[in-house]
């Protein structure tokens, strides 16, 4: 019921790019009224011995050798050394800006650093003038003569209790 396959046709393009070829099979699963037979398509490549199958991108891919005198050359060199003239003054430039971030930033934390001193000073002043202040409130505060000194609530209770 199988017929045997027929012979692959093998044809390379004259670039040396691989060509989609269609090989006839024979397969069980359709009836013999339908032939049996079904078309394959298969990529072969050009070069068999070429790497690994692997397609090249455009920039690996080898170009003749420019002449050095031509004009095409020169145009080529001129613009790739604009190139880099241009990519190195970035460079320099993104340097310069971040060296001046850098400073900026110093400077304000110095500044930051000074005002915490300062405040940290001027609260310790102030917790000294509340603590004296508070002393002296209670120096200065004494029950009138003849009546009994007040107690705090909570006192008063725990006394009761007893």
């Amino acid at each position: 019921m199988s017929r045997p396959s027929q012979p692959k046709h093998t044809t390379a393009d004259h670039n040396g790019v691989s060509v989609i070829q269609s090989q006839t099979h024979a397969s069980s699963a359709l009836p013999a009224a339908a032939g049996g037979l079904q078309q394959v398509p298969q990529l072969i490549p050009a070069n068999p011995s070429g790497a690994g199958g692997k397609a090249l991108p455009p920039s690996k891919m080898k170009k003749p050798p420019a002449d050095k005198d031509s004009e095409e050359y020169r145009q080529r060199r001129e613009r790739n050394n604009l190139a880099v003239k241009k990519s190195r003054m970035r460079s320099k430039q993104k340097a310069l800006d971040t060296q001046q971030r850098v400073n900026e930033l110093k400077e304000e934390n110095e500044r930051l650093e000074a005002k915490i001193k300062l405040l940290s000073k001027e609260l310790s002043v102030l917790k000294d003038l509340f603590l004296e202040h508070a002393h002296n409130l209670a120096d200065n505060v004494q029950p009138p003569a003849g009546t009994a000194a007040v107690r705090p609530p909570d006192v008063c209770e725990q006394s009761e209790r007893q």
